[in-house]
């Protein structure tokens, strides 16, 4: 526990080298690819998803809608109390599995890709178990596992939204994926995509905290942490708890209390 204490530490200095505001002001490095940030996002592999393949997963954002608006209400306010800190990388967890917190994270993310003005990321971290690419319906030629191991580029995994949301899914379970999470190339990895693409907001679905130690390894490389509770499921003693473990690692933006998801997903 002291050597992953350590390394989170050591991680965590290394990149606060700059407060969120000072990293949001400093200058980004030009995309390599000739053409810039707008060929680069071009250039990712399109989807779409039936909606009815939506509509079984509850995510409800595509369109406007009554449906959507809590979910609006909720991109709203992150992306305003976002801005004001100058962050941008923004994890999505809870404290037990089955509390709706990949339902959250899909949602925002096509609530923000109504915004046409925002390009924004989504990201599958829920390595043992993850399931974005199962809401979705796509499976990946490639991993994210082999996007943060450098085995494969951004470009040639990641898939596109509509024009400016690009999602990186898993493509299966990982047994040991904190090594990934925890590792110095992970962080690379995670802010070169950042700097070549300039998305306004990169959302990371994470697993819930107190199941593994996977959350805690990656929470380094986030600004701050949304926690997704389930009414009259989740104990106060487990939120609580993962609070505070949050808390040690980066800033807890707020807490979605969730009542409704539908049987088996997370």
């Amino acid at each position: 526990m002291e050597k992953l204490q350590a390394a989170l530490e050591k991680a965590r200095s290394k990149r606060n080298g700059m407060s969120p505001p000072e990293r949001a002001k400093a200058p980004k490095p030009t995309a390599s690819k000739p053409g810039g940030t707008d060929a680069l996002w071009a250039d990712l592999k399109p989807f779409d998803v039936d909606e009815k393949q939506l509509q079984r997963n509850r995510i409800v954002t595509r369109e406007a809608s009554s449906k959507a608006a809590p979910f609006d209400i909720l991109r709203t306010k992150v992306l305003l109390q976002m801005r004001q800190n100058g962050w941008k990388r923004l994890a999505i967890t809870s404290p037990m599995p089955r509390s709706g917190k990949t339902t959250t994270a899909c949602n925002l993310a096509l609530g923000l890709g109504r915004q046409s003005d925002l390009r924004s990321i989504l990201m599958d971290l829920d390595l043992r178990d993850p399931s974005i690419h199962k809401f979705f319906d796509k499976t990946p030629e490639k991993g994210i596992g082999d996007v943060l191991s450098s085995k494969v580029s951004f470009a040639d995994q990641a898939m596109r939204f509509q024009e400016n949301v690009a999602v990186s899914m898993a493509k299966t379970s990982d047994a040991d994926p904190t090594r990934l999470l925890l590792a110095e190339e992970t962080a690379e990895v995670i802010s070169q995509v950042e700097a070549q693409y300039q998305p306004d907001l990169m959302i990371f679905d994470l697993p819930s905290v107190l199941v593994n130690d996977d959350t805690r390894a990656f929470l380094k490389n986030v600004d701050c942490a949304l926690i997704v509770a389930r009414a009259n499921k989740t104990r106060y003693s487990q939120f609580d708890t993962c609070e505070r473990e949050i808390a040690e690692h980066t800033n807890v933006l707020g807490v979605v209390l969730n009542a409704f998801m539908s049987s088996g997903t997370d």
